[in-house]
């Protein structure tokens, strides 16, 4: 269980558009699934122990978000020949045992992660209606064994403010979590 931090994708990118597959074999994209006051997009997987920490009340919560205009997408990009936990089968029991109300995504090719050099599970990606990123950080201090409670704070903070149009702060707290898995020899530059 090696932590890894997420990128920090500069502030005010504009959100790659993408189409993939939802765990109910459907394709969604970016374009169509965006929420009308912003979106969420979020690279999990169902082994990582970062991601059990903190997917009940993750899940809780992004489960309402659709009610306030807010769309959530998860994605696994995980390689599912070395992890065959990740792969769309266990995504789709992984959905349905935390009740995830939204899409989870499998991006095979794990071009989608490139483009949004996405690191670890969970790395998380709020972009405004415009689709410019205005957070990208981690969840909440909590971690596997620091004994510190799953609140959600630094997310749902940046959430509350683009809701309520206030700014959200550019001292955003990198994400830790386990490193995407990736395909040998796909390995991106900006992973070290």
């Amino acid at each position: 269980m090696a932590a890894t931090p997420s990128t920090m994708l500069e502030l005010g990118t504009k959100a790659p558009d993408f189409k993939l597959s939802n765990i109910d074999t459907s394709n969604v994209s970016l374009a169509k699934w965006k929420g009308s006051k912003g979106t969420l997009i979020v690279f999990i997987c169902n082994h990582c122990p970062y991601v059990i920490q903190i997917i009940d009340d993750l899940v809780s919560y992004t489960n309402k978000l659709n009610n306030h205009g807010i769309s959530t997408i998860y994605i696994s990009s995980n390689d599912i020949e070395k992890y065959p936990q990740d792969s769309p089968e266990k995504m789709k029991e992984f959905a349905h045992a935390y009740g995830m109300q939204s899409p989870y995504l499998f991006d095979e090719e794990q071009i989608v992660a490139k483009e949004y050099k996405a690191a670890c599970t969970p790395d998380f990606f709020l972009f405004d209606d415009e689709l410019k990123l205005r957070y990208r950080g981690q969840y909440d201090d909590s971690r596997p064994g620091n004994n510190i409670a799953v609140d959600g704070k630094d997310l749902k903070k940046a959430i509350e403010n683009l809701l309520n149009g206030n700014p959200i702060s550019d001292k955003q707290i990198p994400s830790i979590g386990c490193n995407i898995k990736w395909k040998s020899g796909n390995e991106p530059e900006y992973f070290g």
